[in-house]
Order: structure tokens, then sequence, then C-alpha cells
């Protein structure tokens, strides 16, 4: 055997060297390969629901815990991906095929991302380079290409654009979805006691407004049965819903469950039960209920998206974007009641009060929202978090809905679009013009009186719409440097530290209380 010795070291220390080195091998040949194992760390060290609950975290400690699943890139022995293929159903969740038969991704319909941070990482699109961060938004090669069974790339049925029969849905920025779960609570709160107002006074035509915001009205029969034809924006059971495109959502922790499964083959314990295999790959226990409450409470926790000062211009745009009529569904401000978003499990969608868990104050802190005179809260989101008819130019070709869900969209947050190119549901329009003049339906009245507007007035418009930005250091009391990668940042949970690369810290638990 060949050998090789180093200036000063004896023969004695070189034995001593070739042996540690030999046991050293040994000893990994018997661990685990590197880069093996669940990212997320062993079930003994991950965040539960009893921690939370019994005050054993700080909420800082909450959210980094939070973030760290946000972040985190999981793979197969955290329970990345789907099953078996199910013959009977290959488009749900659990048990999709993969393309080509590549055994990780399918990309067309979900199981096609790694975290939660790969579709949302943009803090601004307006800047060159992209500013990149936790939390934002995504371009269009992080679109999502919901359930399609249908894609006609070559437009072999002349149809003259490449037919397609599922949703394209372009992440949105998270920032300040905190505020927006606050008043979701608070406005189905109020329409579940005007429905109640209805049952009890039969014949009654009840308005259902909340907030300024109008979804139509209801009126109750003898029978108590409810008369839902005059519904503006909302579904028949009153819950408001802000989160995805089409309004689906009554809270982050329900986008998250879906998410979880559609984009990552990641089954929630909440969905599956508790040492469930729910979609048949050999791994339980997923994503823990703790680990979900967590990544709700960390995406509620964020900063919110912010009005910079502008100059002559964007003010005379403020008066138009209000004297155009874009306010009237881009409600600046909405205000709510309480500074406490409270979070429940289970969720009782009708009675957002029911079974809380834990709450956060949105005054404090960098989540801070400004206060209002009533002890609320304004939240300057840009939207009457309603559904709306935009037109046939934007209807949608979704094979699994009808034909109503696939005209309508809630209407959309604007606070940050300055920084959130490229616009609509879809990524269609480029620039904040385009994305104006596809208005139509109920907002065709607005759309037509900006593209009456000389190119001054509709440049003071475009101004006032750049001042509405993102956050600009978004999560950064969450991240330290990285000791060994100065100029970067990082974090993980103190008890799973030790399993990930150097330089990715986090607050221990004392410091952090």
């Amino acid at each position: 055997m060949n050998t090789f010795r180093f200036a000063g070291i004896t023969d004695g220390m070189s034995r001593l060297i070739l042996l540690l080195s030999t046991l050293t091998l040994s000893l990994l040949s018997h661990a685990a390969l590197v880069g093996e194992g669940p990212a997320l760390g062993p079930l003994a060290e991950r965040t539960t629901q009893a921690e939370i609950e019994n005050g054993e975290l700080s909420l800082l400690e909450i959210r980094s815990a939070g973030l760290h699943v946000f972040v985190t890139p999981f793979n197969k022995q955290d329970g990345y991906g789907d099953g078996p293929l199910d013959p009977g159903d290959t488009i749900s969740p659990g048990g999709r095929p993969t393309l080509q038969g590549n055994g990780t991704f399918l990309r067309v319909n979900g199981l096609d991302a790694q975290t939660c941070q790969e579709c949302h990482s943009l803090v601004s699109t307006a800047t060159t380079p992209f500013t990149t961060g936790i939390g934002g938004s995504g371009s269009m090669n992080n679109v999502a290409m919901f359930q399609p069974r249908f894609i006609d790339v070559e437009d072999s049925a002349g149809a003259g654009h490449a037919g397609f029969d599922g949703r394209l849905i372009l992440p949105p920025a998270l920032y300040g979805v905190g505020g927006v779960q606050l008043l979701a609570k608070e406005m189905t709160e109020d329409l579940q006691r005007l429905k109640q107002q209805a049952l009890s006074s039969p014949g009654t035509l009840v308005p259902l407004l909340t907030k300024g915001i109008s979804f139509g009205s209801i009126s109750a029969g003898s029978g108590g049965d409810l008369n839902t034809g005059d519904l503006e924006g909302i579904d028949t059971d009153l819950v408001v819903r802000p989160f995805g495109r089409k309004g689906e959502f009554s809270s982050v922790r329900q986008f998250d469950l879906i998410a979880m499964q559609f984009h990552l083959g990641m089954q929630p314990v909440e969905v599956v039960g508790e040492y469930i295999d729910g979609d048949n790959d050999g791994v339980v226990n997923e994503v823990l209920v703790g680990e979900m409450s967590a990544l709700e409470i960390f995406l509620t926790t964020q900063e919110h998206p912010i009005v910079r000062p502008g100059g002559w211009e964007a003010r005379q745009g403020a008066q138009l974007f209000s004297l155009l009529g874009c306010a009237d569904c881009h409600v600046p401000v909405l205000r709510t009641r309480s500074r406490q978003l409270h979070y429940s499990f289970p969720e009782d969608e009708r009675d957002p009060g029911a079974k809380i868990f834990y709450s956060v104050d949105l005054s404090v802190g960098s989540r801070a929202f400004t206060e209002n005179a009533e002890g609320g809260l304004d939240i300057p989101l840009f939207s009457d978090l309603k559904r709306h008819d935009l037109g046939p130019k934007l209807h949608e070709s979704f094979a699994a809905v009808g034909p109503k869900r696939n005209a309508e969209f809630v209407t959309a947050k604007l606070w940050g679009v300055a920084d959130t190119a490229p616009y609509l549901h879809d990524g269609r329009a480029l620039t904040l013009n385009e994305a104006i003049s596809l208005h139509g339906g109920e907002a065709q009245s607005a759309r037509d009186a900006y593209q009456a507007l000389s190119i001054n007035k509709r440049n003071q418009v475009l101004a006032f719409l750049m001042t509405l930005r993102n956050p600009r250091n978004p999560n950064r009391d969450l991240l330290r440097p990285a000791p060994d990668h100065p100029g970067m940042s990082g974090l993980c949970k103190e008890r799973s530290c030790s399993k990930l690369p150097p330089g990715i810290l986090l607050p221990n638990r004392e410091s952090a209380r």
C-alpha cells in the first residue's frame, strides 16, 4: 500500500491518523448518506400543536418554525410526491403520474416545486435584476397549471390559440395576509349575523352589508329556507373567502392544506390522519398539525405592503383612481374592529370565533397595521374581497367548474402592485396599462373612463399605482447573517439547526422569549 507523510509528522502520528481515518470511514459507511434523511428533521424534534397551544413556544419561535416549513426543500423521506399511480383518479393529489415516468415531478398538474419559497420569492420585479426574498410573488416560470386534462400546444383544433382546459395561476405575493384574514373573519361574522336576522324575520329583505361592501341581499321563507338569488360575489354559505384568485379559501391555512398536497405531494396530518399514509408513498405524518399552524402564523405575521410617498402626479392619480370608479372594487382601506387575529383548529368557516388556540396582535412589531379610532386596524389592501365578472376576455376554460365560476375572480389586492408584474390571474398583462385595458364586464365602465383620459392623466394614475410597494426587507427579523457566507442569511429551528448547513441560524429559546 502506498503511503505519504507531511513534513514534521512522525511515523507514529501517521499511523494514528491512518487509524482514525479508517475508523471514520467505517462509521460513515454505517450511517445515513450525506443529504439523505427527512429535511424537516426527526419527528421527535418537529413542532407540535401541543407546544403552541400550551405556550411552550414564543411567537418568534413559532414564526421561525413556520418559516422553516416554508423554505425547506422537501425530499422523498419527508413524503415528497405522490404514491403509486391511482388508475381511478390520476388528476387529484395522491395518485398522479409523473412526467415521462421520472418518478418525482409532474409540473403540468402540481408536483412542480420542492419548497413553498420557489413560487413566492420575488419581492420586486420592478428592479433590475429582480429583488428576491421570502414570501414574494412568482413569475411566469412559476405559474401553477391546475388540473388540465387537455393541452393543445400546436393548435391542432385550429382555434387560433393553444387550447387548455385547466387553470393557469400566477403566484401572488403573501405580504399583509394577516390583515386580510382578520377582515374576512369579521366580515363573515357580520354576514352570519345578518343571515340569522333574515331567518328570524321571514319575508323581510335583509341587505348584506359589511364594512361598506355589499354582497347583495337575502330573505327567508316561513319554513326556514333562504332565498339567495340576489347574492353578489359570494357563495350561498355567506363565508368571505379572500384567498385564491377565485376566492376559494377563507384562511391561509385552508389554502396551505391544498397547496401542500398539490404542489409538493405532502400530506397534512389533519387531512389524512395521524400515522396514516394517505398517498401510499411509505411515509406517515408528513406535515404535522403544529407545522401547519406555525406556517399559517408565520405567513400572517409578515410585513404588509406600503404606500411610498409620491409627487404631485401620484397625488393627482390617486384622485383620478377614485373618480374613474376603480376604487369601487379596489377599495383603498377596509377597517377591522379588532387588533387580534385569532387562529382556530379545527376551523369552522361559518364560525370564525370557534376553537381558538392562539392569537396575535397585528398592531405591534414589524407586522403592525395602523390603528383606527374604533380600536381596530386600517388594512390598505385596495380590494373589496368580493368576486366579480371581468368580461369574456378574461374568462377561463377550466373543465371542472361551470361558466359562472370560470367568469369570476376575487378583486385583486393592489397593495404592492408596483413590485408584482406580470399582472392578472395568469400573468398575461406585462404592464399595469395592459392590465387595466384588459378589464371588462363589471369593470368595463372604469376601464373605458381610463382609456378616455389623456396620456398625461393616464400617467398620473400609473404614477399613483407605482407608489403601492411591497415591504423592502421582509422577514428580516427572522434572519441572521450567515457567518461563513458574508452577505447571505438564513434560519432554522433551534432543535434542528445541527442538521442544517453552517451559518443557518435562529435565536435560541431563551433569547427568543
